[in-house]
């Protein structure tokens, strides 16, 4: 709720404040604040898809809420990478439904960039977090999703190569923790 009050203040003032003058240096020659609206989503896709962009938002933002609060109760980064997707998410689709279209006001003087608001920053860093906890997970769980132990030297190479576990050392047996499962037969 908190992301959300603040991506909505913010917005604000840039309607009341920014909107008048429409740009301003917040550091001269690197980032300004230039107001924009934006009827589309990142890069202006969809551009003028209102009903699109909030019905696949509303899908997305309860889907996440529903992973939120079924599956991340023990990972706190997980749960904040999620929490900062939520709270950007929910701020610009209170913007769509209000009124069909996205205040932006950050414009990044140093490169070719789309203009993008404080929601955008939160959910853009909760993903590349949400990332990172993936993969801290994996590396923390005892086994991979290819049944390998960890610290096991050919542990993911099905996943990254397509196909082959690899050599199997001569002296690691066949079966056990870090060994081939026996593959179910189905039933004739």
């Amino acid at each position: 709720a908190a992301l959300v009050g603040i991506d909505q203040a913010i917005k604000l003032w840039a309607v009341q404040n920014l909107q008048p003058v429409g740009s301003m240096p917040l550091i001269p020659h690197v980032v300004e604040l230039h107001f924009t609206y934006n009827e589309g989503m990142a890069f202006s896709l969809l551009w003028g898809r209102q009903e699109i962009l909030i019905a696949a938002t509303s899908i997305g933002m309860l889907l996440i809420a529903w992973w939120l609060f079924t599956h991340c109760r023990n990972d706190q980064l997980q749960r904040w990478a999620l929490v900062l997707v939520l709270g950007g998410g929910i701020g610009n689709l209170i913007d769509r439904i209000a009124a069909g279209k996205v205040v932006d006001y950050i414009n990044l003087l140093f490169m070719n960039f789309a203009v993008f608001n404080f929601a955008d920053i939160c959910v853009c860093v909760g993903m590349a977090l949400w990332v990172l906890a993936v993969i801290l997970e994996e590396r923390r769980s005892p086994e991979g999703k290819d049944g390998k132990a960890e610290g096991d030297k050919y542990r993911g190479t099905a996943r990254i190569c397509g196909g082959s576990r690899g050599r199997r050392p001569a002296d690691r047996p066949l079966s056990g923790r870090g060994g081939h499962r026996p593959v179910p037969q189905r039933a004739a």
